[in-house]
């Protein structure tokens, strides 16, 4: 094993002199795949692992990223010229990158990253960083590696025959020693300060605006139910109500919005932080907090005390225990879940009176802030439930009884949370992306021609294995990659923005089926799956398929204005769904006997998707989508090209949009209406054959998909969950984008699942 935690930096480089301007998001992931950039990420970060005796170590390192190669060193080589690597590997395009969360190493809290290669998953490392926001930038910055050699992997049979052998290296046994190759960079862009600040400040890179950002107007790509309404502005905090809840007369969902000028892992990290000090500053109800339990990375259980006279009438003192679960979505919005709790090691306490606190949740999300502005922002949004008679006399008349109570103190915390972090402008104080020539380079340029001499060792074998052989040296060489950068400028007006929930994107099926084709007739009743279709809105444990008007994706104009709208009807069309229960996880089911398109039926179908949904859970479940076309897919289309494609390509374009239509809202914040990338957040297997094509996603694979997962389960029988699939476009001519496919899986039971053999 092995991990990082520190400071990151960045460098571009760049053919015609470059601009710093375009932040971290630039480089290998232009979406016309014209790659001929290398960034350089270097930093200050920690080793873990164990080595050949069993014994665990932490160790400080220097850890640099040049294309899609990984450097390691004891020290920092820009201060030391002579200094070697004692570790060195290349990213492949199957690494994955998987956020644990947090962990306790050497008493101390580090953001701990895992790698593996989705092919073989003994090929693992991981690394940890200081808080939550390094993390993020480690995995952009392999990312970026990643997409590096997802580019060279494309370019052709010389660099496909290069790729090749570098993944055939064996990653057990005596690793070789560190080889040689060379890609001269002239700038480099460090991320953080050095070893002494490692604990205790937060990475200087500032993101910037994404090519494939999009101008959100909704906070999501699925139209919500919510009806939002402010009643209250409080020290610049709004307050709001769902006033669809609040009419259904089982309580009040209530909000708190404001914006705070920190980036969202800064404040991320204040309110996750269980520093009493920095707590009394500005919480005012859960100011003393202590650590009962810690679960994994993503979950942990706290216990808290305080003096009711701060806030009611009680003369009793108070307690709670509350859990608390977080994770990070693929646009960097933090969200942290807060539920009340019973714990063995926390029992009632003598002179303490038990309460509970609101189940609530926070949503942190980065503001795009002008060019011009050095201070980032953030809009944080706080969210519970109340009763409903205290709520509304409050909003009637103020009622002075309210602002005494927990739901009032907890709202309260936005507030206090925006005050602190004004009042403390070290929090705030992000320094500017520094850029340094790096005198390495120029001297290892010339050194270019020995790249092909041998072949690195994978990622893997350079951060995994013995802490003993880190004393390994070699020569340290660099090649020069040359990219011409663009930045898109998005000013989008909010009246144009409004404009887009009247339109709609609609599927051109001559363009994505073969139209020479006669279709045929899709009989849903021909087809038949475990899990039966509903009728009405009043059937339970059933599925249907709902338009895609509900979810909001890429417009015609999108690569100019940003702007989405309302999706169509989907291109093919749902005619079935199993839903089984299996020991283990199954891959291939397609090819399972008992699988639809194994059925004479299915055999007929001109295409079929199957979209292989495993849940991990004791016992295991598949959920299996099978989606049809009328006619062959034009090899020539997106589809066409996703079907027949490279997985390299599906995992960067298969996307899906979740949204939870009826249910706990506790749930709703939980799973968002943000579109996954999935092959990005999960491990997708594809399976091509005769008229299908499978797509098998382990949500097991993810730390932070098992969390939410587990949370929707708990209450699967009581929420109406849509969901749709598409192929992200990311070209001119791609656009407008079209859904795929929808499916409403309404109230589902657990027990209904059909038994199927491995």
């Amino acid at each position: 094993m092995a991990s990082w935690g520190g400071a990151l930096k960045k460098v571009a480089s760049e053919g015609g002199g470059g601009s710093e301007s375009g932040g971290s998001e630039s480089g290998a992931d232009d979406s016309s795949g014209n790659s001929s950039n290398t960034f350089e990420y270097f930093g200050w970060v920690y080793h873990l692992g164990v080595n050949s005796i069993g014994h665990e170590y932490c160790h400080l390192r220097y850890l640099c990223i040049r294309g899609k190669y990984v450097e390691m060193y004891k020290r920092d080589p820009r201060e030391n010229p002579g200094v070697k690597p004692i570790r060195r590997g290349v990213v492949g395009h199957t690494l994955m990158v998987e956020e644990l969360g947090r962990r306790k190493v050497n008493s101390g809290d580090l953001y701990v990253l895992r790698f593996y290669n989705r092919l073989d998953e003994t090929r693992k490392g991981e690394i940890a960083c200081a808080n939550a926001g390094e993390a993020r930038k480690w995995m952009e910055a392999f990312d970026h590696a990643k997409q590096q050699a997802e580019y060279e992997l494309s370019r052709g049979a010389s660099t496909r025959s290069k790729l090749n052998v570098e993944n055939e290296i064996n990653l057990e046994g005596h690793r070789p020693r560190v080889r040689r190759y060379a890609h001269g960079l002239k700038k480099l862009i460090r991320i953080g300060q050095g070893p002494e600040m490692l604990l205790r400040q937060s990475s200087s890179l500032e993101g910037r605006g994404r090519a494939d950002a999009f101008f959100d107007a909704h906070g999501g790509d699925a139209v919500e139910a919510h009806e939002w309404k402010c009643v209250r502005t409080i020290n610049g905090v709004r307050i709001f109500e769902d006033v669809a809840s609040s009419e259904s007369g089982k309580g009040v969902v209530v909000k708190a919005v404001g914006v705070v000028d920190a980036s969202a892992d800064t404040v991320f990290d204040v309110v996750l932080s269980l520093d009493r000090h920095q707590r009394y500053e500005w919480d005012t109800l859960t100011g003393d907090l202590e650590l009962v339990n810690y679960e994994n990375g993503h979950y942990d259980v706290v216990y808290g005390v305080f003096d009711p006279n701060y806030l009611t009438w009680w003369r009793s003192k108070r307690d709670f225990v509350f859990s608390r679960q977080w994770f990070r979505g693929q646009d960097g919005t933090y969200t942290i879940l807060q539920f009340p709790a019973v714990h063995k090691n926390r029992p009632p306490k003598s002179g303490y009176r038990r309460t509970k606190i609101n189940p609530s949740s926070w949503e942190i999300k980065n503001l795009n802030t002008s060019s011009s502005s050095k201070v980032a922002q953030c809009l944080v949004t706080q969210t519970l439930e109340i009763n409903t008679k205290g709520w509304f006399k409050w909003k009637k008349d103020y009622s002075p009884k309210f602002e005494k109570t927990i739901p009032f103190a907890l709202l309260s915390q936005v507030s206090g949370l925006k005050e602190y972090v004004g009042a403390n402008p070290a929090l705030t104080a992000e320094s500017p992306t520094t850029v340094i020539h790096s005198k390495i380079s120029d001297v290892l340029a010339s050194n270019g021609e020995l790249e092909v001499a041998e072949a690195p060792d994978e990622f893997y074998d350079a951060i995994a294995g013995d802490s003993s052989s880190e004393d390994d040296n070699s020569d340290d060489d660099s090649e020069k990659v040359n990219k011409n950068r663009r930045i898109k400028l998005k000013n989008v007006s909010w009246a144009i923005a409004s404009l887009a929930l009247q339109r709609m994107s609609a599927p051109d099926a001559n363009k994505e089926l073969n139209p020479d084709v006669t279709p045929i007739n899709l009989d849903a009743f021909q087809f038949h799956g475990s899990m039966q279709r509903g009728g009405d809105e009043t059937d339970t444990n059933c599925w249907t398929s709902p338009s895609g008007t509900g979810f909001m994706i890429r417009g015609k104009s999108y690569l100019k204005d940003s702007i989405k709208v309302k999706g169509g009807e989907p291109l093919l069309k749902l005619i079935a769904v199993d839903w089984f229960n299996v020991d283990n996880r199954v891959d291939n089911i397609a090819l399972h006997p008992k699988c639809l398109v194994q059925s004479e039926a299915g055999k007929k179908v001109p295409f079929i998707l199957v979209i292989n949904l495993q849940v991990p859970a004791k016992p295991n479940y598949s959920m299996v989508l099978y989606y049809a076309a009328d006619r062959p897919v034009n090899k020539n289309s997106l589809l066409g090209k996703f079907v027949e494609g490279t997985d390299m390509f599906r995992d960067s374009r298969f996307k899906l949009i979740p949204s939870i239509v009826e249910g706990y809202w506790m749930v709703k914040r939980a799973v968002g209406t943000k579109a996954c990338l999935l092959g990005k957040a999960v491990t997708c297997k594809y399976l091509r054959q005769d008229n299908f094509l499978e797509i098998d996603v382990d949500i097991g694979s993810s730390s932070v998909a098992r969390s939410v997962i587990g949370l929707v389960l708990g209450y699967v029988t009581s929420i109406v969950v849509d969901l749709a699939i598409l192929i992200e476009a990311k070209e001119e001519a791609e656009l407008p984008e079209y859904i795929l496919g929808t499916v409403r899986l309404n109230r589902v039971r657990l027990d209904s699942a059909v038994r199927l053999e491995n």
